[in-house]
C-alpha cells in the first residue's frame, strides 16, 4: 500500500509520500515514490506514484527514455512526438503521463490479470511551466486526470482515508508552504499509525511558485528526531484539545456539595 499527497497553494506546491511497498506481510521494502523532473530550464515536474510497483517503474523508465531520445535522436528511430520537455501546458504533461501509464498497463495487464494481480497505477503530477501558473493533477489508471482547485487544494492517492481529516481541517489555498509541509507530515504519520503498510521514510518536496525547482527536499527516516518530535507534539496537542472540550451538563460541579458528579461510565484521563 501507499500514501501520497500533494498540495496546490497560493505560494506553490508541496508534494509528499511514504516509501513503503509490500508484496504480502512477509515482504516489505522501501522504494522512493517521489520523482523530480527538470527537463528544461523553463519547467519542473514532481511525480508521486501509487499502485503496482512494476507499472510505476516502467512508466518512469519510459518518461526518461523519451526525454533521452528527444535530446539525442538516432538515425533509425524517430524522436517521440511528446515528452515532458516539449509540452506547452501542464495538463498536456498529465495527458502524456496518462497515455504512457495506459500503454504499460495494456502491455502487461492480460498476463497479470490471469494470476489475479492488479496492473493499475495512479499518479499525482505537480509542476509549472514558465509563464503559466503552477498546478496539480491526479492521473487515473485509465489515462485521464483531474486537477486541484481552490475549493479542493489537495489530492491524495493510495490509502488516503486516515490522512484526509487533518487535510480537510487545515489545508486552504492561503496556507504557507512550510505549514503545508508540516500538515503533510502529520497526515503521513497519522496514516502510518493506522495502517502498517504505510510507513517511513517520508519524502517531502517544497516547490515555490515560479522558482521552477524545489526550495527544500526532505527525507525523514522512521526514528529521525524531527519526525519523532513532530509526531509526539501533534499527539499531545490533540489529547490536550480533547480533554479541554466542554463538559456535559451532568458533569458540572454540584453547587450544593461543591463536588463534581460523575457518571458511572465516565472515563478518567
Amino acid at each position: 500500500m501507499t500514501y501520497c499527497v500533494g498540495l496546490c497553494l497560493d505560494q506553490g506546491l508541496v508534494m509528499a509520500s511514504d516509501s513503503r511497498t509490500n508484496a504480502g506481510v512477509d515482504y516489505i521494502s522501501s522504494y522512493s515514490k517521489l520523482h523530480l523532473f527538470q527537463p528544461a530550464p523553463d519547467r519542473m515536474f514532481v511525480l508521486l506514484a501509487a499502485g503496482n510497483l512494476a507499472t510505476t517503474q516502467e512508466v518512469l523508465h519510459r518518461i526518461r527514455r523519451d526525454l533521452d531520445q528527444a535530446a539525442n535522436p538516432s538515425q533509425t528511430d524517430p524522436p517521440p512526438a511528446v515528452t515532458l520537455a516539449s509540452v506547452e501546458y501542464l495538463f498536456e504533461a498529465a495527458n502524456y503521463i496518462g497515455q504512457v501509464n495506459l500503454a504499460v498497463q495494456n502491455e502487461h495487464g492480460p498476463a497479470l490479470r490471469q494470476i489475479g494481480a492488479s496492473v493499475e497505477a495512479t499518479f499525482i503530477l505537480g509542476g509549472q511551466i514558465a509563464g503559466q501558473p503552477h498546478g496539480l493533477f491526479m492521473i487515473y489508471p485509465q489515462g485521464n486526470s483531474i486537477s486541484a482547485t481552490p475549493e479542493t487544494p489537495f489530492l491524495q492517492i493510495g490509502d488516503s482515508k486516515y490522512g484526509k481529516p487533518i487535510l480537510d481541517q487545515i489545508v486552504a489555498p492561503n496556507l504557507s508552504l512550510n505549514d503545508g509541509a508540516r500538515v503533510c507530515l502529520v497526515s503521513l504519520a497519522g496514516t502510518a499509525r493506522s495502517n502498517l503498510t504505510v510507513g517511513p521514510p517520508f519524502e517531502v518536496a517544497i516547490c515555490p511558485k515560479d522558482a521552477l525547482a524545489p526550495s527544500q527536499r526532505l527525507r525523514l527516516e522512521e526514528h529521525s528526531a524531527e519526525l519523532e518530535t513532530m509526531t509526539r507534539d501533534w499527539i499531545e496537542s490533540v489529547r490536550h484539545a480533547f480533554f479541554g472540550l466542554p463538559h456535559f451538563p451532568w458533569e458540572q460541579p454540584d453547587t450544593a456539595s461543591g463536588a463534581e458528579s460523575e457518571s458511572p461510565h465516565q472515563m478518567q484521563s
